[in-house]
């Protein structure tokens, strides 16, 4: 079973950016669908973005669409969130995901994994 750490949240101001990483311990390619998902205190869990592995397919939550960017680094197993534009509604413990990647990144398509990032997006 593939483990993932997240890394590089922080406090940030809003319209800032941050650079979330997901360190993989074997290869991303072997899971069929990457991503993220977050979860604010007292709030549903909600789908981020992801990657379908097969197809190479990205899909973003509207909520974040024009602000987030997916990426993967193959070599390094480790994928990405690049975060722009930040609000404070972003404010959520950031995880890891693996599942399935379909459009709008519906939360149960994803499992969460590990301890998670915390974004916390305050002036």
């Amino acid at each position: 079973q593939v483990q993932f750490v997240e890394s590089g949240g922080g406090l940030v101001q809003p319209g800032g950016s941050l650079r979330l990483s997901c360190q993989a311990s074997r290869s991303i390619l072997a899971v069929d669908g990457i991503g993220w998902v977050r979860q604010a205190p007292g709030k549903e869990r909600e789908g981020v973005s992801c990657i379908d592995i097969t197809y190479d397919e990205t899909y973003y939550a509207t909520s974040v669409e024009g602000r987030f960017t997916i990426s993967r680094d193959n070599a390094k197993n480790t994928f990405y969130l690049q975060m722009s534009d930040l609000k404070p509604e972003d404010t959520a413990v950031y995880y890891c995901a693996t599942g399935y990647c379909v459009p709008y990144v519906p939360p149960d398509a994803l499992k969460p994994w590990g301890n998670g990032t915390l974004v916390t997006v305050s002036s």
